[in-house]
């Protein structure tokens, strides 16, 4: 079982990307699936999700708005498409994946099944 991430890149302030992330070994339809982030020299943080039941999205405070998460089951993918980014948004960004996850262990990185490889944004003010 594995997470791919990707899409990161260089971006100037106020810019778009979109990271994608890519499972696969089995299917993920029945995953909590989402995306943390973490900076240099700062704890690893939550970003966005989206829920395992469907029809429900999670974002962290700072980047609502801004961002946002789609999966595809068909393809095990969840994307985040990230706008209007901010110097602060720069960090090295995770997809994690939780077996009917819920949102309030999700969000503090509780009870992850999977983490990919990071992928980083650079944002350039």
């Amino acid at each position: 079982v594995q997470l791919q991430a990707s899409g990161g890149g260089l971006v100037q302030a106020g810019g778009s990307l979109r990271l994608s992330c890519a499972a696969s070994g089995r299917s993920f339809s029945s995953y909590m699936m989402g995306w943390f982030r973490q900076a240099p020299g700062k704890e690893r943080e939550f970003v966005a999700a989206s829920s395992w039941s469907g029809g429900s999205e999670y974002f962290a405070d700072s980047v609502k708005g801004r961002f946002t998460i789609s999966r595809d089951n068909a393809k095990n993918t969840v994307d985040l498409q990230m706008n209007s980014l901010k110097s602060e948004d720069a960090a090295v960004y995770y997809c994690a994946a939780t077996f009917r996850g819920l949102y309030w262990d999700f969000v503090r990185g509780r009870r992850i099944d999977y983490w990919g490889q990071g992928t980083l944004v650079t944002v350039s003010s």
